[in-house]
């Protein structure tokens, strides 16, 4: 019987992992155990009674192997159950498949409410979206620091779309998650004179291109040097509600050039909507960049984005936010760091006010506590952007009063 019992201890700590054990009490799962133990010991008993030969067989080890029998049959139901569910897990994961695509010609280069768009979507469509490189195709990846004199500054991110959402109407939310991001064959880094973070303490000329691909991972920056891609939409936006043409550089409510690395897959970003229909555009393929884009540019690439776009009605926001299954994430732009982190920390403090029903103390305080803002872009004049995070694991359950 020391078996019984510490068999039971055995599989009782790792009940949860086998979905046979339906029994929460080690008591009452050893008492289980003992009883299918004691049946088939009379079974055996049985059986001994019947020859003399079969008892000669079953000696004093039949008792260890029958032992071992248990424990295994146990184990292999146990497995194939797992097994079963995980399968079914599996089956349930939500197949993406786009329902529109949009070519790397439909563009436009500017911000504006009167901006026809190029496809009108009921919530929840699923686009795919190809876009260009952030000079629209004036380099290629044979060209030399010497072109970075030729390039026309109005040719700067084609943007893909604008998408018109059905329903849409200012004061509401669109809600863009991003399924998947390739990157396409090739992408460049460089340094323009004057366009840079610290361009008034550093001068000069830089331009290199990179040999890219849907399955590269990886690129040489150096012979001992490398460095992990993480691709994702430098610039996501909706319409202003302005007719002006604006230009897409800096960042603004509406979102725009963030320049956010954290904008990658997986990612489900929310923008307010200023003009009927939201007007949702999406390009500046990033392969590559760090936090704050210090040097004006990052791996500059095409890319093919699949996303899904959603209208969030009785939800308002000043800015964009944004979410992953880790953390949540405010936004503030401002033309300076000071001015963008007290924004972005402001709308955290709105967001656990609203959400989890804090007290504006209590935000405040937890903000001070968890909160980390982190600095998106410092080269988009004139605007800068800084966000700030909060991990979605202190809250138990993740569990919204």
């Amino acid at each position: 019987m020391q078996f019984v019992w510490q068999g039971s201890i055995v599989f009782y700590k790792y009940r949860n992992k086998f979905p046979i054990f339906k029994i929460q009490n080690l008591t009452a799962f050893s008492g289980a155990l003992a009883l299918i133990y004691s049946t088939m010991k009379i079974v055996l008993n049985i059986l001994t009674l019947t020859t003399h030969s079969f008892l000669n067989f079953f000696d004093m080890r039949t008792n260890k192997y029958l032992q071992l029998c248990i424990v295994l049959l146990l184990i292999s139901s146990c497995k194939n159950e797992t097994q079963t569910k995980v399968d079914s897990e599996i089956k349930v994961v939500k197949e993406i498949k786009p329902q529109h695509t949009l070519t790397k010609d439909q563009t436009h280069n500017k911000f504006s409410s009167t901006i026809e768009p190029i496809l009108r979507v009921k919530s929840g469509a699923i686009v795919e979206a190809f876009t260009e490189d952030a000079f629209d195709e004036q380099f290629n990846i044979n060209s030399t620091v010497e072109d970075l004199k030729n390039f026309n500054l109005d040719l700067v991110h084609p943007l893909t779309g604008p998408v018109y959402v059905e329903d849409a109407q200012p004061g509401d939310v669109l809600k863009i998650t991003l399924h998947e991001i390739e990157v396409g064959d090739w992408g460049w880094n460089a340094i323009v004179p004057g366009f840079s973070f610290v361009a008034d303490s550093i001068e000069g000329s830089y331009l290199r291109t990179y040999k890219l691909g849907k399955d590269v991972t990886h690129v040489n920056f150096k012979d001992n040097i490398r460095l992990e891609l993480n691709p994702f939409p430098g610039v996501m936006g909706v319409a202003p509600a302005t007719p002006e043409l604006l230009s897409t550089i800096p960042p603004r409510a509406n979102g725009g050039n963030m320049d956010d690395p954290n904008l990658t897959k997986g990612t489900t970003v929310y923008f307010p909507v200023f003009v009927e229909g939201g007007l949702f555009s999406i390009g500046d393929g990033h392969a590559l960049q760090g936090h704050g884009e210090v040097c004006g540019t990052a791996i500059e690439v095409p890319l093919r984005v699949i996303y899904e776009i959603e209208l969030v009605k009785n939800k308002t926001i000043k800015e964009p936010q944004y979410e992953t299954d880790d953390y949540y994430a405010t936004t503030g732009f401002g033309t300076t760091i000071d001015e963008a982190a007290k924004k972005a920390t402001l709308y955290m403090i709105d967001y656990l006010m609203t959400e989890y029903k804090l007290t504006q103390l209590e935000a405040y305080a937890l903000c001070s506590l968890s909160g980390d803002l982190k600095i998106a872009e410092t080269v988009d004049v004139p605007h800068m952007l800084v966000t700030m995070h909060i991990s979605k694991n202190i809250f138990e359950d993740d569990k919204k009063e």
